[in-house]
């Protein structure tokens, strides 16, 4: 089972705790297997909430055993250079400065730094040095936040 996979079987049982499924790591290649599940709410996440969730989280996956073999439940905050995965994460921190990597270069370049200008769910428009770039949601690789420096 991929990580769209286990989202979906997960993501039911973590939002009645009241939280969001944030994003879903899985390293499953047979070796030192790793499931990563980053959870958030309003206020921010702490130790207490991680534990509740990973109690849960590993209740369903003894259950529904969709993961052969043994691996590593790890459960946390997005952190503050978190990824950047559904239209809402994009509409939650518009006005941010965000760092995104595209599969293939849009106007000879394939890597994005700016101010998240806004979004919906084709496209993010991102200003670089007063230049506004429009980004297919489609070809983005990877997107995070860049931490507030303080």
């Amino acid at each position: 089972m991929g990580s769209e996979e286990l989202a979906r079987l997960l993501q039911p049982a973590i939002e009645r705790l009241g939280y969001e499924l944030s994003d879903l790591e899985a390293r499953l290649s047979g070796g030192h297997d790793v499931v990563r599940v980053f959870i958030d709410k309003p206020g921010g996440i702490g130790l207490e909430d991680c534990e509740k969730v990973s109690l849960a989280v590993s209740a369903l996956l003894d259950v529904e055993d969709p993961v052969a073999g043994k691996y590593d439940l790890e459960v946390s905050s997005p952190g503050l250079d978190r990824k950047l995965t559904k239209t809402e994460h994009f509409q939650r921190f518009k006005g941010e400065t965000v760092k995104v990597q595209m599969r293939f270069s849009i106007a000879g370049r394939r890597r994005f730094r700016g101010t998240l200008v806004s979004s919906d769910d084709e496209n993010i428009v991102v200003n670089v040095d007063g230049e506004s770039h429009t980004l297919p949601m489609a070809m983005i690789d990877t997107a995070r936040l860049v931490p507030a420096r303080t």
